[in-house]
C-alpha cells in the first residue's frame, strides 16, 4: 500500500470503472434525467438540457450534411459560450473528433490547426472567424477549409437588453460588434442559426470508448504544437473521476471561467457537469466583479480556477459586495496558490483551496489534494485509478522520497500518442514495473506521505498565469520576423503572473537602430496569442552557443534568474 492512501477520501474507491459508453451518451442521458433544468447561463440567458442536446442533434445532422464522416477531425475556435458547448457536442454526436483551439491564436498560428490534423470544416464565433480565413486562405485550395460555420454571441443572448450592472460596460461593444468577414477561398461560410435549423436527421451514432473523441494540442522543447489523441474513454474518466473526488451531485451550479478550449475547463468542468446534469455559469473572459456577481446571484458551489483569478477577486474593493457563501468546492492547478491567499480564503471563507496538476497528455489531472486533507502549494497525490512516481531521467529508477526525480504517470486517463508523430510517442512513454508510464517531463519530488511536488522542469516551458508557453513555438514565429536574425525566448520573473516572456533578439546588421524593442513586441502582439507574446525584448550583438553551435538558452535563463535574486 503506497502511503498517500492513508490520506484518500474514504468515501471514495481507489479506482473506478469508466463506462463503456461515448461522452455523447452523457449528454443524451442527462437531457433524459433533467430535461427542464438549466445546463448553461450565459449572463441572464438560460438553456436547457433538452434545449442543448436538441441544438447539438441538429448542428451534429448539418455536420454530416457538410461531408463530415467518423474519425474526422472538426476545428472549434471559440471563447467560453453557449456555442462551443453546443458545437463541441455536436461534433462527438456527428462521430467526430473535437480539435479545440485557443481563441487567442492568430493567423500564422492557425495555419498549422487546420493542416495538421487535416481539417476542412470549422465552427467559430464572428470575432474570431478573420484571423480563422485569413489563415485558411493563406493555404493551397486543397489543404484549406471546405466549411466554416460562424456564430454570434447575439445568436444567445442581446448584450443591449442585459439587467443594469451585470454585463460590464467594456464588454457591451465587443460583444455586440459586427465584423465584415471576406470570403473563404477554398469553400463556403455558413450562419450559425440556418446551421441549427437544418431538418435532416443526425447521423446513427456509432463510436465508442476506443475511438478518438478530442485532438487538444500541446506544445514541447521543439517544433510545432503537437495533437494529443484522447479517446472517450480517457476523458470519460477524468469527467466522472472529477465528479467523485469534488463530492458533486447534479445539483451542483459551477462557474466556468477556465478556457474551455483548455483540457481543465473541457474535461474538469464542462465534461463533468454534463455528467452530472449540474448547471455551468458561463464567463468568456475574466473579470473579477463580474465573477463576484454571478457567485452571489446564481448561488454558485464549485469553482475551478487559476490562483490570480482568486488573487483577484479578494483584491476586489467591491468585495464586501458579494455574497460567497455558497462555494463549497474550490480549486484549480497551473500555478502555486500563495500560502498567504490560500490561509485567507480558509480563515474567511471555510474554503480549502485544492491544487492539483496534469497535462493536455493526462485529460489534466494525474494528481489532486485530497478535499479532507490538502497540502498547500503541493500537486497532491496520484488521481483515482492513477499510479505515478518520481523516477531518475535517466537510470529511470524510483526515487526515495525527498529525492527529485521526472515524475511518471500511468492511468486510464493518459493519451494514446501525439498525432502523426510516432517518435515522440515512442520517447514519451517507458515501461516500469511491467507498466506503461508516461514521462510528464516535470521534476519533482514525493514526501513521506505520498504528496508529490513540482520542483523543476526538464522542459523548456514559462508559466503566465497557467497559461503555458514554449518558447521554441515562439521562437519559431519570432523568426518570420524579417530583421530577426536570431530569438531567445526565456523567462521573467513576474510580481502577478509568476513568470513573464522575454525574448533575446538579435537584429539582421541592416536593421540595427531601424527597429526597436516595443516594435518587436506589437509584431509579437499581431501574430501570435497575447500570452505568448514577449512582455520584453532585449537587443544583444550574439546569443552565447555551445560547441555543437546550439543556442545556450540555460545560460540565459539562470542569469535573467540571478537578477531576480534579492542581492545578499
Amino acid at each position: 500500500m503506497r502511503p498517500h492512501f492513508k490520506f484518500w477520501p474514504n468515501r471514495l474507491p481507489h479506482s473506478i470503472s469508466v463506462p463503456e459508453t461515448s461522452l455523447w451518451d452523457n449528454l443524451a442521458v442527462s437531457a433524459k434525467r433533467y430535461p427542464d433544468k438549466v445546463a448553461l447561463r450565459f449572463f441572464e440567458r438560460s438553456m436547457t438540457y433538452s434545449q442543448l442536446a436538441s441544438q447539438a442533434e441538429r448542428l451534429a445532422a448539418f455536420l454530416q450534411l457538410m461531408g463530415v464522416k467518423k474519425g474526422d477531425r472538426v476545428l472549434l475556435n471559440m471563447q467560453n459560450c453557449p456555442q462551443l458547448v453546443i458545437a463541441h457536442f455536436a461534433i462527438l454526436r456527428a462521430n467526430a473528433v473535437v480539435v479545440p483551439v485557443n481563441p487567442m491564436n492568430r493567423a500564422e498560428e492557425l495555419r498549422h490547426y487546420i493542416t495538421d490534423p487535416d481539417v476542412k470544416v470549422a465552427l467559430t464565433t464572428q470575432d474570431l472567424a478573420g484571423e480563422l480565413i485569413k489563415a485558411s486562405n493563406s493555404l493551397s485550395d486543397e489543404q484549406g477549409l471546405r466549411h466554416l460555420v460562424v456564430s454570434h454571441f447575439s445568436d444567445v443572448f442581446d448584450p443591449y437588453n442585459q439587467p443594469p450592472g451585470d454585463l460590464p460596460e467594456t464588454w457591451r461593444d465587443w460583444l455586440q460588434a459586427q465584423h465584415p468577414l471576406p470570403s473563404l477561398s477554398a469553400g463556403q461560410l455558413h450562419d450559425w442559426n440556418k446551421a441549427l435549423a437544418c431538418s435532416e436527421l443526425a447521423p446513427v451514432l456509432t463510436v465508442g470508448p476506443d475511438d478518438m473523441a478530442v485532438l487538444p494540442y500541446t506544445s514541447g522543447t521543439t517544433g510545432l504544437p503537437k495533437g494529443c489523441i484522447h479517446p472517450h474513454s480517457s476523458i470519460m474518466h477524468n469527467a466522472l473521476a472529477g465528479a467523485l473526488w469534488s463530492n458533486s451531485s447534479s445539483e451542483v451550479v459551477s462557474l466556468i471561467v477556465v478556457p474551455m478550449f483548455h483540457i481543465t475547463g473541457m474535461v474538469s468542468v464542462m465534461h463533468c457537469g454534463v455528467y452530472l446534469g449540474a448547471t455551468m455559469v458561463l464567463m468568456p473572459r475574466w473579470d473579477r466583479d463580474l465573477a463576484g456577481r454571478l457567485i452571489s446571484r446564481h448561488r454558485v458551489t464549485h469553482w475551478t480556477n487559476i490562483p490570480t483569478m482568486v488573487i483577484d477577486l479578494l483584491a476586489s474593493p467591491n468585495l464586501a459586495n458579494y455574497d460567497l457563501s455558497s462555494l463549497v468546492n474550490i480549486g484549480g492547478g497551473g500555478a502555486a496558490m500563495p500560502q498567504a491567499v490560500a490561509q485567507r480564503l480558509w480563515e474567511h471563507y471555510g474554503l480549502r483551496y485544492i491544487e492539483g496538476y496534469g497535462l493536455t497528455e493526462t485529460a489534466a489531472p494525474s494528481h489532486s489534494n485530497p478535499p479532507d486533507d490538502p497540502k498547500q502549494q503541493c500537486l497532491g497525490i496520484p488521481y483515482i485509478s492513477t499510479d505515478a512516481r518520481v523516477v531518475d531521467p535517466d537510470s529511470l529508477k524510483e526515487m526515495p522520497p525527498g529525492e527529485q526525480g521526472e515524475i511518471i504517470v500511468h492511468g486510464p486517463e493518459v493519451f494514446r500518442g501525439y498525432w502523426k508523430r510516432p517518435e515522440a510517442s515512442a520517447a514519451a512513454f517507458i515501461e516500469f514495473e511491467g507498466k506503461r508510464f508516461f514521462r510528464t517531463g516535470d521534476l519533482g519530488r514525493v514526501d513521506e506521505d505520498g504528496y508529490f511536488f513540482i520542483t523543476d522542469r526538464l522542459k523548456r516551458m514559462i508559466n503566465a498565469s497557467g497559461f503555458k508557453v514554449w518558447p521554441a513555438e515562439v521562437e519559431t514565429l519570432m523568426f518570420r520576423h524579417p530583421c530577426i536574425q536570431e530569438a531567445c525566448v526565456i523567462a521573467t520573473q513576474d510580481s502577478y503572473r509568476g513568470e513573464s516572456v522575454k525574448a533575446i533578439v538579435v537584429l539582421r546588421a541592416a536593421s540595427i537602430g531601424k527597429i526597436s524593442e516595443n516594435d518587436i513586441i506589437q509584431w509579437c502582439r499581431d501574430n501570435m496569442a497575447v500570452y505568448k507574446a514577449p512582455k520584453s525584448v532585449q537587443f544583444v550583438t550574439s546569443l552565447p552557443k555551445s560547441g555543437s553551435g546550439k543556442v545556450m538558452w540555460r545560460a540565459l535563463q539562470e542569469a535573467e534568474k540571478a537578477k531576480s535574486q534579492p542581492s545578499q
